[in-house]
C-alpha cells in the first residue's frame, strides 16, 4: 500500500520540479526583428568598448512586448565587465538590464533589456547597448624587449551576436595605431588609417558566428588594479576622510631581458611603459597625500580645476609589462556635500569607487565605510550588485563601544562605468556628539584629582622626623625672608623721605616719617629675633645664618642712620654740599656692599 502511494506521488513531484526549473528561463520572441545594427568596437585602450545602435521592430501580431534579449558569445561573456542600455538621443533614458537564461543555448550569455515603451506592431525602437570587456586583448608577442613596440590581438565575431534576425549590420573597429599587422578579410571590408570597417551585411541569421581577429600596435597603458581597498571614515564634526590603497599591475607585454635606465633616458625607449598616470579627485578634496611603503612620493603634482582636483602620479620607476606598484592616496572632503540628514535620520551618498586613471580596470575592490560611534538602523543601497560582508568594528581615539564599519566587496571587474553613488542610511542622535568631549574633560578632571590626592597624602610607613623638621625650618626661613623684604621696603621708605626732605626742607615732616618707619622696623626686627631662637633650636647651622642676617642688617641700619644725620646737617647748613657729596658717596658704597651680603645670606 505504501509503495503504490509513493509510485503515484513521485512522478507528480518530478513534474513540479521540472516546471519550476523551466520557469526560470525566458523565451526568444519570434516576432522581433532587428532592422539595423551599427556596431563600433574601440580598441584604443586596454578595454574593449563595444557600442551597439540597434533598431528593433515588432513584425508580429497583437502582442506588445516591453523587453528584448541581448546576447554575447561565450568568449565575450567571460570577459564582460559592464553592460548598459539607453534609449533616446537628446534626453537619454537609462534602461534596466538584467541577466537572463534561455533554454537550449548553452555557453551563450543573455540579458533582458526593458524598453521605455511597449513595442507594438510596426513600431521601431532605437536602443544603444554599451558593452565593456576587460582583458579581451591578448599581447602578441607576450614578451618584448625594451626597444620594441607592443602589439595586441583581439578575437571576436564579425557579426553581431543576436537572438533575432538582423536585416542590415555594420561593424567599425577603431585601433590605437595605423600600424596594423593583420585583420580578418571578410568581405565587404575596408581599411583607412587606424579604422577597419566590416559590412554592411544583410539578412544575418540569429546566432551567426564568424571569427574576427585584429592584430595591431597598441602602446597605451595596460594598467590593471589587482586590489583596491577604499576606506571612507565619516565624522559628524564636518569632515569625511578617504584613503585608497591601490595595487597596480601592468598587464601589457612583459619585458624581455634586463632594463637599462641609460637607454631609457637617452633613446626614450620603452614606449609601452607607463611613466605616470592621472587620478581625478573630488573638487572639494584637500590635505591630499600620495605615498608608498617607503614614504611620501614627491614627484607627484596636483592641479586644482573647476570640477575636480587632478593628481599626476609618477611612480618611483616606470612600469613595464608584468611590473607592479603599490601606493596609497588619501584626502579629506567636507561632509555637507555627501552627508544629508533630517532629525536623527542620515543618508551618506558617495561614490562606490572613484576615478583612478583613464580606462581603469579593477579586478578586486573592497570598500569600508566607517560610521560614527552609536549609529543604528543601517540600510545600504548600491547601484549594482556587491557582496556585503559582516559588519566590523573600528576603534580610534576616545571610542568606547567602537565604530560600525560597513564592508562591501566587488563582484566581477569594475570600470569607469561603475563610478556611481551608493546610499547608506542610518540613525544617529546628535546629542551623542557631546560624549567624547565630556569623556575628555572627565579624564583630565580625574587626572588632576588624583595628582592632588597623591601630593597631599603621606605614603611613608614611619614618620620621618628629620624630614618634618626640615619642613618646619623651611617654613620659618620663608617667614624670615618675608620679614627681611619688609625691612628692605622700610629702608627704601627712609631713602624716599631723605630725598623729599632735601627738596622741601620740612624738618617736622621728616622727623615724623623717621619715627613712624622706626616703629615698623622694630616690629619686623623683633619678629626675626623670635624666629632666630626657634630656628637655632632646630638647626643651629641655619640659626647662625639668621644671626648673620641680623648682624648685617644692624650694619646697614647704622650706615643709613649716618646718612640721615648727614642730610640733616646739609639742610641746616652745617656742612657744605661738596663735603656732603664726598661723605655720602662713601656711605652709599658701603650700603651697597652690605645689601649684597644680606641678599646672599637670605638665600639660605
Amino acid at each position: 500500500m505504501k509503495l503504490s502511494w509513493l509510485l503515484n506521488v513521485t512522478p507528480a513531484l518530478f513534474l513540479m520540479a521540472v516546471c519550476c526549473s523551466y520557469a526560470d528561463f525566458v523565451s526568444i520572441n519570434k516576432d522581433l526583428v532587428i532592422k539595423s545594427c551599427d556596431r563600433t568596437i574601440d580598441l584604443t585602450s586596454q578595454l574593449v568598448k563595444i557600442n551597439h545602435k540597434i533598431s528593433i521592430t515588432n513584425n508580429g501580431g497583437s502582442g506588445a512586448p516591453r523587453t528584448f534579449l541581448f546576447s554575447l558569445e561565450g568568449g565575450a561573456q567571460d570577459k564582460l565587465s559592464y553592460i548598459g542600455a539607453t534609449q533616446g538621443t537628446s534626453e537619454k533614458t537609462y534602461l534596466k538590464v538584467s541577466e537572463a537564461k534561455v533554454q537550449g543555448h548553452p555557453g551563450v550569455g543573455f540579458w533582458k533589456v526593458e524598453l521605455r515603451d511597449a513595442l507594438t506592431k510596426g513600431i521601431t525602437a532605437v536602443v544603444n547597448v554599451e558593452v565593456v570587456l576587460g582583458g579581451a586583448q591578448e599581447m602578441f608577442p607576450a614578451a618584448i624587449t625594451q626597444k620594441e613596440k607592443q602589439l595586441a590581438r583581439y578575437t571576436g565575431n564579425v557579426y553581431v551576436h543576436s537572438p533575432y534576425p538582423i536585416n542590415s549590420q555594420t561593424t567599425t573597429i577603431t585601433l590605437a595605431s595605423a600600424n596594423i599587422e593583420s585583420y580578418t578579410k571578410h568581405e565587404p571590408v575596408s581599411k583607412q588609417d587606424s579604422t577597419v570597417k566590416y559590412g554592411p551585411y544583410n539578412n544575418v541569421a540569429p546566432f551567426t558566428v564568424s571569427e574576427l581577429i585584429v592584430h595591431a600596435e597598441n602602446n597605451n597603458p595596460m594598467l590593471v588594479v589587482s586590489n583596491l581597498i577604499r576606506v571612507i571614515e565619516v565624522s559628524m564634526w564636518g569632515n569625511i576622510a578617504i584613503e585608497e590603497t591601490v595595487d597596480v599591475k601592468h598587464n601589457g607585454a612583459q619585458l624581455k631581458g634586463s632594463f637599462s635606465r641609460y637607454e631609457y633616458q637617452r633613446e626614450s625607449s620603452g614606449v609601452s611603459s607607463v611613466k605616470n598616470f592621472k587620478t581625478l579627485l573630488p573638487a572639494a578634496a584637500k590635505d591630499v597625500y600620495y605615498r608608498d611603503d617607503i614614504g611620501n612620493i614627491s614627484t607627484s603634482h596636483m592641479k586644482v580645476m573647476d570640477d575636480a582636483v587632478e593628481l599626476d602620479l609618477r611612480p618611483r620607476f616606470p612600469l613595464f609589462g608584468g611590473w607592479k606598484t603599490h601606493y596609497v592616496v588619501g584626502y579629506n572632503v567636507p561632509s555637507y556635500e555627501y552627508l544629508f540628514y533630517k532629525g536623527d535620520n542620515h543618508v551618506l551618498s558617495m561614490r562606490l569607487v572613484d576615478h583612478l586613471f583613464d580606462d581603469m580596470l579593477i579586478e578586486n575592490a573592497e570598500v569600508r565605510v566607517i560610521l560614527p560611534e552609536g549609529v543604528s538602523d543601517v540600510e545600504l543601497s548600491t547601484p549594482y550588485p556587491v557582496k556585503r560582508d559582516k559588519d566590523d568594528k573600528h576603534y580610534t581615539y576616545l571610542d568606547t563601544t567602537g565604530r560600525t564599519v560597513i564592508v562591501m566587496r566587488s563582484q566581477g571587474d569594475l570600470t569607469e562605468n561603475h563610478i556611481q553613488n551608493f546610499d547608506l542610511q542610518f540613525k544617529y542622535a546628535h546629542r551623542t556628539m557631546l560624549l567624547e568631549p565630556l569623556l575628555l574633560v572627565s579624564a583630565f578632571f580625574l587626572l588632576f584629582l588624583l595628582s592632588i590626592i597623591y601630593v597631599r597624602l603621606d605614603f611613608s610607613i614611619r614618620v620621618d622626623e628629620g624630614a618634618e623638621a626640615k619642613m618646619k625650618v623651611a617654613g620659618y626661613l620663608e617667614k624670615v625672608a618675608t620679614l627681611q623684604d619688609r625691612r628692605n621696603a622700610l629702608y627704601q621708605s627712609i631713602e624716599d623721605a631723605m630725598v623729599k626732605f632735601k627738596s622741601n626742607k620740612d624738618n617736622n615732616s621728616f622727623q615724623s616719617a623717621l619715627k613712624r618707619i622706626g616703629g615698623d622696623y622694630k616690629v619686623e626686627t623683633q619678629a626675626i629675633a623670635e624666629l632666630l631662637t626657634t630656628v637655632k633650636n632646630i638647626n643651629p647651622e641655619l640659626g647662625d645664618k639668621v644671626g648673620e642676617l641680623q648682624r648685617l642688617d644692624r650694619v646697614y641700619r647704622d650706615l643709613q642712620a649716618q646718612q640721615t644725620a648727614l642730610v640733616e646737617k646739609l639742610v641746616s647748613g652745617k656742612i657744605v654740599k661738596a663735603a656732603y657729596l664726598d661723605q655720602e658717596n662713601g656711605l652709599v658704597k658701603k650700603k651697597e656692599e652690605t645689601m649684597e651680603k644680606i641678599n646672599s645670606v637670605r638665600a639660605f
